[in-house]
């Protein structure tokens, strides 16, 4: 018998205006230092440590990943694959240049991209990663939980998380985490729409 299905999830930063990446898909902005004389935040702020941010315990529960074409180019443009063994599924119908070995590629409607993403997971979650195939998702009401860490930086232009989506979507806040770096991270859980 096969297993049911795990959850499909989002893990994502994105800056105070709502961009996941600058206009040249820049993600320097997540980890430059910033000035002496502009702090993250002040005062009584730190609850948690920015090392307790939970990407370990995320990525513990993936089995599968589902990412954009341009997520991929940025991110295989790394030093090192930062996702190791477990299987990424790019949604593209472009050839990719020398992929590492657990990277296959897929041309379909979203959810058909999830539910091969899907079996891949061997029931455990999907991550899902890319502005558009998020927002594809969310219109197609197929994820399951989002978690978003809101950097105190204001970018003015860039690659949106959200805007674009097709629909409006209601959500759940399911918690509230503030890290003394001035990071705030959201979970969120859709409000699922029966009639998808």
């Amino acid at each position: 018998m096969d297993p049911l299905p795990g959850r499909v999830r989002v893990y994502i930063a994105c800056s105070l205006d709502g961009f996941i990446a600058d206009v040249h898909d820049g993600l320097d902005w997540l980890t430059q230092p910033r000035a002496e004389r502009a702090p993250l935040a002040r005062g009584n702020w730190a609850e948690r440590t920015s090392d307790a941010l939970g990407y370990d315990d995320f990525m513990r529960d993936v089995g599968s990943m589902l990412m954009g074409r341009r997520t991929y180019d940025v991110v295989s443009a790394f030093a090192q694959w930062p996702y190791g063994d477990t299987p990424v599924i790019v949604a593209t119908s472009r050839p990719l240049d020398n992929p590492p070995p657990t990277v296959t590629t897929a041309s379909a409607p979203i959810k058909n991209l999830i539910a091969e993403a899907q079996d891949a997971a061997a029931g455990k979650d999907v991550y899902l990663d890319g502005g558009s195939l998020i927002r594809q998702a969310l219109d197609a009401d197929q994820i399951d939980q989002i978690i978003v860490t809101q950097m105190p930086t204001v970018l003015g232009r860039g690659h949106a998380l959200f805007a674009g989506a097709d629909n409006a979507r209601e959500l759940t806040v399911t918690d509230v985490l503030k890290f003394d770096a001035g990071m705030v991270q959201l979970h969120l859980t859709p409000v699922h729409d029966v009639a998808k």
